[in-house]
């Protein structure tokens, strides 16, 4: 694939990938997908290499398959999942990977109504109890973030504190990464929370931090 040809097929803006994301969720939403670069042809044409345009750390939720929800196709999305998208180096090294080595010009970070990892841990804050193996770890980190909801609302819900957790979840990006901070900074990217509504499909902007157009 040529530079051109990669410039037509892929944004090179935070703001115009933001367009392309939220224009491939209206299409889902709507029922209207297009399942865009899904052929043969698309998937010669990455042999060489791969020019995605959005980063998306998520939860690793069934429900919350990136690229069905926002209508791309192969070499669209760098994907990175882990339960309740809970930040450890790995996590991190990959999210920063995409930045420093592919160029990506968005990071999304994506949680979901009813998250079973928020669910855990609201029932560990309010009981005390922690979960067995390293589940615990999960629950650990999502727990400010509960914590948090609760400080604002004591009757707060398990999809506030999703809210909430997502919005901390990409605040700490910012925090922890340098090279996502400097990449902001620079207007190189941008960085967004997104929550995934289960019952239409639609992924509402809860957190931005950068040049998307808005």
């Amino acid at each position: 694939m040529t530079e051109e040809e990669r410039g037509n097929s892929h944004p090179r803006t935070p703001a115009e990938a933001w367009a392309k994301l939220m224009e491939g969720n209206r299409r889902f939403v709507e029922s209207i997908a297009s399942h865009p670069n899904q052929d043969s042809a698309r998937r010669a044409s990455l042999t060489e290499g791969q020019h995605p345009f959005v980063t998306i750390f998520g939860c690793s939720d069934s429900r919350l398959a990136a690229e069905i929800i926002f209508d791309m196709g192969l070499g669209d999305a760098f994907v990175v999942r882990t339960a309740g998208h809970v930040i450890d180096n790995t996590a991190l090294g990959s999210i920063e990977f995409g930045e420093e080595y592919l160029n990506v010009p968005l990071i999304v970070v994506l949680g979901h109504d009813s998250c079973g990892a928020v669910t855990a841990t609201k029932s560990s804050v309010e009981t005390g109890m922690m979960p067995a193996g390293h589940v615990r770890g999960i629950v650990e980190l999502i727990t400010p973030s509960v914590l948090a909801a609760l400080r604002t609302d004591s009757t707060s819900s398990i999809n506030s504190m999703v809210a909430e957790h997502v919005k901390q979840t990409a605040a700490r990006l910012l925090g922890e990464s340098p090279i996502i901070a400097e990449g902001v900074a620079s207007q190189k990217t941008a960085v967004v929370g997104l929550t995934y509504h289960l019952n239409d499909g639609r992924a509402e902007l809860v957190y931005h931090n950068g040049s998307i157009g808005l």
